[in-house]
């Protein structure tokens, strides 16, 4: 396919007429790197619109090439515009790599609404890449640069800046707000400590597992600041501990969880702890661990996790190359395991049946 003919597909997404719109997603979706490069540029030069559709596009393709201009829709004058950045944005978080992280946090020094700025410092505290550029502003920006990056990391008390805080505590503009966002780092680190530590001096099995339950219960509305403490101890050397961090990491959904919690699945010695990651997994919705649920089918513990993880896919197509595998799967005696099946095979047929209209219509000109 030429870069022309992508070029004009991808002007096709906003058209009136419904078989050219759906020719036009097809091409994108199967039309790989020239069709990431075209829908970059309808985001750069095209209408308001196409932005909005191509922005859309390029979350669904997940292509890291194409952060540093979603995060250019951030200062569009189009309210429209601006959310389809932001939401694309959301949904690239776990792969937007350095520069589309720095370009992002650059933003934060730019005037801009109030709301516009929430949305913004929402999604730096989504993109696991953001924290670094954060604690560069932190340590040598200007002085209006370190107001801002201080008051973000204020806000999203992430453990990994607190070297960076106290690097920058003599600077006057900053020190009041240093010495309160380290207070309260202190103290969730204490918080999550002390717990853990006396979930490990629980014995009994019964005992211990009740004593998880109130863990989660009583951790979890520490929410994101807890995730990289908690992603420390999924390699803690007892296994209730570990269980206790990976059902709070599924509980917050936090995108930054999912690299440590598939290194879980895929290594840990204890199956409880196997299953707490995978159901967690499952609860955050990425399609990384694709390949480690499949594996997990065939064990015992593990496979009604599996599958019910693998329906919770949005992004179906990952999926394709294991149809005949579910196809199977549904004739399970497991009804869990049989049910889910089921829903992966009916969503991949719809996409293949909708893939099929947009071929015969191409074709046909409608």
């Amino acid at each position: 396919m030429s870069r022309e003919t992508i070029d004009v597909l991808v002007g096709e997404l906003v058209h009136e007429e419904d078989w050219r719109r759906m020719r036009a997603t097809a091409a994108c979706l199967s039309g790989g790197p020239k069709a990431v490069t075209a829908l970059i540029h309808a985001l750069e030069h095209g209408a308001a619109p196409l932005k909005i559709e191509a922005a859309g596009m390029l979350a669904r393709i997940k292509d890291p090439r194409a952060g540093v201009a979603l995060v250019r829709l951030l200062g569009s004058e189009e309210s429209a515009v601006r959310q389809a950045g932001a939401q694309a944005l959301a949904h690239m978080a776990g792969v937007l790599d350095v520069e589309a992280a720095r370009a992002l946090v650059q933003t934060l020094h730019d005037p801009m609404e109030d709301e516009t700025r929430r949305l913004v410092t929402n999604l730096v505290g989504a993109v696991p890449t953001a924290i670094d550029p954060l604690c560069d502003a932190l340590r040598s920006g200007p002085d209006g640069a370190k107001v801002t990056a201080a008051l973000v990391l204020e806000q999203l008390l992430e453990p990994r800046s607190a070297d960076a805080i106290v690097d920058a505590m003599g600077a006057p503009a900053i020190s009041e707000i240093a010495v309160r966002t380290l207070k309260r780092l202190g103290a969730i680190r204490e918080r999550i400590d002390d717990a853990m530590n006396a979930l490990r001096d629980v014995e009994g099995s019964i005992e211990r597992e009740d004593a998880r339950m109130s863990t989660v219960m009583d951790l979890l509305g520490i929410g994101r600041p807890a995730v990289e403490i908690l992603i420390e101890y999924l390699d803690d050397d007892d296994w209730v501990v570990r269980e206790a961090a990976a059902d709070l990491l599924g509980k917050i959904g936090d995108v930054r969880a999912v690299p440590a919690l598939m290194a879980r699945l895929a290594n840990d010695k204890d199956t409880g702890v196997k299953e707490h990651a995978i159901k967690s997994l499952g609860l955050i919705g990425d399609a990384r661990p694709v390949a480690l649920y499949i594996d997990a089918i065939p064990v015992r513990p593990l496979r009604v996790f599996a599958m019910e993880a693998l329906a919770k896919i949005k992004e179906v197509e990952v999926l394709r190359p294991q149809a005949e595998l579910f196809a199977r799967l549904k004739s399970d005696r497991d009804g869990l395991v049989s049910y889910n099946a089921g829903l992966i095979v009916d969503k991949l047929a719809a996409l293949a049946e909708a893939e099929a209209v947009q071929s015969q219509e191409a074709e046909t000109g409608g």
